[in-house]
């Protein structure tokens, strides 16, 4: 169904009133009262055709000092759903003005169970009260932290803040607040006949990748219940975006899934490129379709090798690593850097490639069909692994979609849905691969995905080498930054345009843009609203970990502690990727 006919029918339709934005991305976006949003996603869930079943994120937006803002209903501060239809290959936004007055909103999490953690999280970063919410207990920040960080009175700077200092009283109430109540958590100290036992697996733990902690509600070595504790590597990153200019915050989005290098750079230009109106060539898209097929290999081997490791397999991570440093020299030799090489650039790449990058790519290429199968021997047809994983950690599809899992981990479920496929950016149609498949959903399932998927990351890399077009490495365009730097020397206007851009950056068009990509993980994609500045107004950055992680509980009740490090080490995240 086409933007223009959903929206159509979402005016006849829908019995209560709708206003209509036009966005930058196309994506069809309507306003609803606050009275009603609940109804209209309940029929985009259920009624709508094609459903809506995801709800693919949920964030807000402080409105007060923004400018540009023609057409739009009156509003303080905006609820932002964006849904996702993976049987119509199309995206919706719904969005919901809020006066300072009145600052709530009924909860969705029965209707979406992932709405808990959004929900959550924009409480903390905003203020707003979602009615009927199991929980609103702080998820990203500390329970004793004053103001809402995304704000925009909020300091985005420790400069603007007085010198940190803690007294006596403050350092108690810190304390307290660190003290573990199950009742909190919603869990209970004891059962019918038993008294239950909890433990803390984390916040530093190999085990858990990172500051990320689990609260483990056990009766004997069974798991009764387990909640996340996140928020513990979080550094503000959406607060930069609002106060760096556009081309001087690609370095921090390197850091968001730290090990996706030039991965997490591809949507926050992609969306920078939509609303400055710029359209890279075609060697361009090649080049960027080439890197990010590179560290989606990187990603995957390093979950791999740890997903082994986890399990007491010892042996894998070091000849996996050998191979990362193969690759990482090739990434090198083209970009100059390793895992945060920041080499995109607002209408394309830093430089050209490099002479001699095909003969290291095919020598890679190679290299690796032989030292895939023998991974695949030693890992997953290892009768041992296959016990500890097979089975284990199941969901169905229809959970996936209900959760908002993305990438490998909804794809070992059997659902054939990978953005590159059904809705291909940056030049994909144009590749030949095949979208590997589970059928149980299980750890072993989400492991075998990843390594299938090396290979067709193989596939696509190879055509890359293959068909690399000629062209320019940027587009000739005023608000690409910089401009080519062999052209300063030539005119004296390209010099100025080359201070300007490098100094302050371009101010892009007011509008707005998400341009989801298939990362490693799952989808990744940055929701960017510019007043027509040369900074970001909001910058919200949707990533798959965040969505994953709120599944550890289903996946694990009823399970054993072994089996939970299991589903931990299958989920593949970083804790960057979730704090943000």
């Amino acid at each position: 169904m086409g933007d223009a006919n959903l929206l159509l029918l979402l005016q006849h339709e829908f019995p209560h009133p709708l206003i209509e934005q036009s966005t930058a991305d196309d994506i069809p976006s309507v306003w609803v009262d606050a009275a009603h949003v609940g109804a209209l996603l309940q029929y985009c869930k259920h009624e709508l055709r094609p459903c809506y079943a995801m709800l693919y994120d949920l964030s807000a937006i402080d409105e007060r000092v923004r400018s540009h803002r023609e057409g739009q209903p009156k509003s303080d501060f905006t609820v932002v759903y964006q849904l996702l239809s993976l049987t119509g290959n199309s995206f919706l936004r719904i969005k919901v003005a809020l006066m300072e007055s009145e600052l709530h909103i009924d909860s969705q999490c029965t209707l979406w169970p992932n709405a808990n953690w959004y929900e959550r999280e924009c409480h903390d970063m905003f203020g707003i009260d979602f009615v009927g919410h199991p929980n609103l207990y702080p998820l990203i920040i500390p329970p004793t932290w004053k103001g809402h960080p995304l704000r925009k009175e909020h300091p985005a700077r420790a400069t603007e803040m007085e010198p940190f200092s803690i007294d006596e009283q403050m350092q108690d109430e810190e304390q307290e607040a660190l003290r573990f109540v199950p009742e909190q958590w919603g869990m209970k100290r004891e059962g019918k006949n038993t008294d239950y036992m909890f433990l803390n697996m984390g916040p530093n733990h190999p085990s858990v990748h990172g500051v990320f902690r689990v609260a483990v509600q056990l009766n004997g070595e069974e798991v009764v219940d387990a909640v996340a504790d996140i928020g513990y590597h979080h550094r503000g990153a959406e607060k930069m975006g609002e106060r760096q200019a556009w081309h001087t915050y690609m370095p921090y989005t390197d850091r968001i899934d730290y090990l996706g290098g030039v991965m997490n750079n591809l949507p926050y230009v992609m969306g920078v490129e939509k609303l400055a109106g710029i359209k890279v060539s075609s060697r361009v898209e090649t080049i960027r379709v080439m890197l990010c097929e590179c560290f989606r290999i990187q990603s995957h081997f390093l979950f791999f090798g740890t997903f082994a490791q986890d399990i007491g397999q010892m042996s894998p991570i070091f000849y996996i690593f050998t191979d990362r440093e193969m690759l990482f020299g090739i990434i090198e030799a083209i970009t100059g850097g390793r895992m945060h090489p920041s080499w995109f650039r607002i209408g394309g790449v830093a430089q050209d490639l490099p002479q001699g990058w095909d003969v290291m790519m095919q020598e890679f290429l190679a290299r690796m069909p032989k030292r895939l199968d023998e991974y695949q021997k030693l890992v997953l047809d290892n009768r041992i692994i296959k016990q500890r994983t097979v089975g284990v950690g199941r969901y169905t599809s229809e959970e996936a979609i209900d959760w908002g899992i993305t990438g490998g981990g909804l794809r070992a479920t059997g659902y054939d849905w990978d953005m590159r496929k059904r809705m291909p950016y940056s030049g994909y149609e144009n590749f030949d691969f095949d979208i590997p498949l589970g059928s149980n959903g299980d750890c072993y399932d989400r492991a075998m995905v990843r390594l299938q998927e090396i290979r067709q990351s193989l596939r696509i890399i190879q055509q890359c080498v293959d068909h690399m077009p000629e062209g320019p490495y940027k587009a000739d365009h005023p608000l690409t930054t910089p401009p080519p730097k062999e052209r300063t020397m030539q005119d004296i206007e390209t010099l100025i345009h080359h201070f300007v851009h490098s100094s302050w950056g371009p101010a892009i068009p007011a509008g707005e843009v998400c341009l989801p990509i298939e990362a490693a993980k799952g989808l990744n994609s940055y929701y960017l609203v510019s007043d027509g500045s040369t900074t970001s107004y909001r910058t919200r950055i949707r990533t798959p970990s965040f969505a994953h992680l709120q599944m550890i509980p289903t996946m694990s009740r009823g399970m054993m502690v072994a089996d939970m490090i299991a589903i931990i080490a299958s989920i593949d995240f970083v804790m960057a990727d979730v704090d943000r």
